[in-house]
C-alpha cells in the first residue's frame, strides 16, 4: 500500500487532479459546498488559500475566547465593580463563536464561489470585529473610570 497521500497528483490548471493530500478539494471532500451542474474545480491554490484564511478566522476567534476567560478567571476585581471581569470577558468569548461560525459560513460561500468562477463576496468578519472590538474598548473605559471614582 503506498503512503498515504501518495497518490496526489498536481497538473496543469483544469485537469482532474486525484485525491489524498493532507486538504483536497476535491469531489469526495464531505465539507466542500454542493456542487451544481456547471461548477468546475478550481485551481488547488485558490482552494488553499480559502484554507488558510477560514484557518487564520478561527485562530483570531480562538484568541478572543482564551482572552474572554483570561480576563474572567484571572483579571483582579475591579474595586466597586462586581460586573466588570464578566462585562468585559463574556463579550469576547461570544464574538469568538461568532467569528468561527461566520469563517465557516464565509468559507462555504468563497469555495461555491470559485467553483461557479463568480465574484467573491466581501467579507463581514472586519466588520464584525470592528464593531464589537470598539464597543468592547469603550466599556472597559468606562469599567476603568468608575472602578476609579469608587
Amino acid at each position: 500500500m503506498p503512503p498515504r497521500g501518495a497518490d496526489v497528483t498536481i497538473g496543469a490548471p483544469g485537469k482532474r487532479r486525484r485525491g489524498g493530500g493532507a486538504t483536497s478539494s476535491h469531489d469526495e471532500h464531505r465539507e466542500s459546498p454542493p456542487r451544481e451542474p456547471g461548477d468546475k474545480e478550481p485551481d488547488v491554490r485558490f482552494t488553499l488559500a480559502n484554507e488558510r484564511t477560514f484557518l487564520a478566522w478561527n485562530r483570531t476567534a480562538l484568541a478572543l475566547v482564551v482572552a474572554g476567560l483570561g480576563i474572567v478567571q484571572l483579571l483582579p476585581p475591579f474595586p466597586g465593580v462586581p460586573w466588570g471581569r464578566h462585562a468585559l470577558g463574556v463579550p469576547l468569548i461570544v464574538l469568538g463563536a461568532v467569528v468561527s461560525v461566520t469563517a465557516y459560513l464565509e468559507w462555504r460561500r468563497t469555495q461555491a464561489a470559485l467553483r461557479r468562477s463568480e465574484p467573491m463576496t466581501q467579507s463581514m468578519l472586519p466588520r464584525i470585529l470592528v464593531v464589537t472590538i470598539t464597543g468592547i474598548a469603550v466599556l472597559s473605559a468606562v469599567v476603568l473610570l468608575v472602578s476609579a471614582v469608587r
